[in-house]
């Protein structure tokens, strides 16, 4: 069993892994930016380590700096979460090579399902279904054009390598079909080193289905289901759930199947997600296959009663798999949250600065994953998420409005943060039925304004009175209000924590 092992990541997936060790019985080390010295995060482990510097490049991303403080820590293996250097086959070698544990796949299964177009022939090989299209390798702009003609347009020109929606262009007709090739070559090679292209048929409205995977190293591999996430701003999901609402069984059997199958090609030991489109006639296509840790994984969690996180671990550890096909079952429903320091209402602009006032929701159908107190600083250095919400119900219904009042109770003050919006996708009426697809924020919220909110100087005045009628005698929140010429908002009845924190 691994001993000691180095997460290197920082927030909320970083606290995940430390509660993950805690319960392993592994001792947990922490490595942090100069940006991140007092995030509340690096104190949930057993070590803390400084990296010098604050961009990302210096700190989470520095490969020698990161293997020399697990040198230094005495850790025997290292977890990348996911993000940084999660997808990484060199560190993965690297780590490999400086007699650590790489909690995650091996190198090679990374590089080949790294490459979009290699794990397109994998998939050929393994028999899964894979998009109309070519691979672009040393095709001239002339060559792509004649091939869109035979696929039909619209197509979609993206990278093999990477991902995030960088060196993707959705071209709709020929008129404009090179200009775009060529920015996406010069964007691909700009953002991984490489202009290697693939073009596919570009279907409108497909849901976007992922099955998640996990295998050990005795060549044991499962599926865990599959989830929904259709719901995406900027090619990133935002709110997901399993199961995949108004999925056929015998759909979900096949892609389930098919994922395995795909692992199974390259020898797949860890967790991994195999992602396929959806189209509205139930044929799946595969995306991709993400060889890391995913942000959703929680409400496969919920749902199947599977610590992936911790398994991730034990498998790294050489145990087998004591999970067999059969006994993974879904039981009830599970949506999660993405909360973003950000502003949906103008082009989604990242929010920093200092959280005045942070409180969580609570309930016995509630799980929030995140790395932030009250204090805590939102730099502008990395990805602006700051926390996910989960909940389960019996019921996608049960689940959905547990998610709603799970956000309304959900309180954070000094930033902007994306919650109504969520909350807004929650009450529409399409999400309710399940009706959702990769276009469907562009559908319904292209336009999308809040709803005139209370400032944080008023909300800290309500509180302020209402703490002090608590002190004074029976003077209610109707009296405060009353006095400050504002009703209190509605999520005032569901939050707690104003009291302690204003003592």
């Amino acid at each position: 069993m691994i001993r000691k092992l180095l997460v290197a990541n920082r927030g909320e997936i970083a606290a995940r892994l430390f509660r993950a060790c805690r319960l392993s019985g592994v001792r947990s080390v922490a490595v942090y930016s100069e940006a991140d010295a007092q995030a509340p995060w690096t104190y949930l482990a057993d070590e803390r380590y400084p990296l010098a510097g604050v961009a990302a490049a210096d700190t989470y991303l520095n490969q020698q700096a990161i293997l020399n403080l697990a040198r230094q820590a005495g850790a025997e293996a290292v977890h990348p979460g996911y993000g940084f250097l999660s997808e990484n086959a060199d560190f993965a070698q690297a780590c490999s090579e400086a007699g650590l544990i790489f909690v995650g796949p091996s190198a090679a299964a990374m590089r080949a399902l790294g490459s979009k177009a290699s794990a397109r022939e994998l998939a050929q090989a393994a028999g899964v279904p894979v998009i109309p299209g070519v691979n672009g390798a040393g095709m001239s702009d002339e060559a792509m054009l004649a091939a869109a003609h035979q696929l039909g347009f619209p197509v979609l020109i993206k990278a093999s390598a990477g991902g995030g929606g960088k060196g993707m262009r959705v071209v709709e007709q020929e008129a404009g079909f090179v200009d775009a090739l060529q920015a996406a070559r010069q964007e691909s090679l700009s953002a991984f080193g490489s202009d290697h292209l693939l073009l596919e048929k570009y279907f409108t409205q497909v849901r976007h289905v992922e099955v998640q995977v996990l295998g050990d190293l005795h060549g044991h591999l499962i599926h865990l289901f599959e989830r929904e996430c259709s719901v995406q701003r900027r090619h990133q999901k935002i709110i997901e759930e399993t199961p995949a609402p108004g999925l056929p069984a015998e759909v979900r059997a096949r892609m389930c199947a098919a994922a395995v199958a795909l692992a199974r090609e390259v020898q797949y030991a860890s967790a991994g997600t195999v992602e396929f489109i959806v189209t509205p006639e139930n044929q799946y296509y595969l995306l991709e296959m993400n060889t890391r840790l995913q942000v959703e994984h929680p409400v496969t969690e919920w749902v199947t009663g599977i610590d992936i996180a911790a398994w991730q671990i034990r498998i790294a550890s050489g145990e087998p798999l004591t999970v067999r096909q059969e006994d993974v079952q879904q039981r009830g429903h599970a949506v999660e949250s993405r909360v973003y320091a950000e502003d949906p209402a103008h082009h989604f602009m990242p929010s920093t600065g200092t959280i005045r006032y942070y409180a969580r929701p609570h309930g016995p159908n509630i799980r929030v994953d995140d790395g932030i107190e009250t204090g805590s600083v939102v730099s502008p250095y990395y990805d602006p998420m700051l926390a996910k919400i989960i909940t389960w119900g019996a019921t996608r219904a049960e689940a959905i409005a547990q998610m709603d009042h799970a956000l309304q109770e959900t309180v954070l003050l000094g930033i902007t943060s994306n919650i109504p919006y969520l909350r807004d996708i929650l009450a529409h009426p399409a999400f309710q039925n399940g009706e959702t697809h990769t276009g469907f924020l562009g559908q319904y919220f292209a336009d999308w304004r809040p709803t005139p909110a209370i400032d944080d100087l008023t909300w800290l005045a309500v509180a302020a009175a209402e703490l002090l009628a608590s002190k004074t005698g029976p003077a209610s929140s109707q009296g405060a209000a009353a006095n400050g010429s504002q009703a209190l908002p509605d999520p005032w009845n569901q939050t707690t924590g104003w009291r302690n924190v204003l003592k």
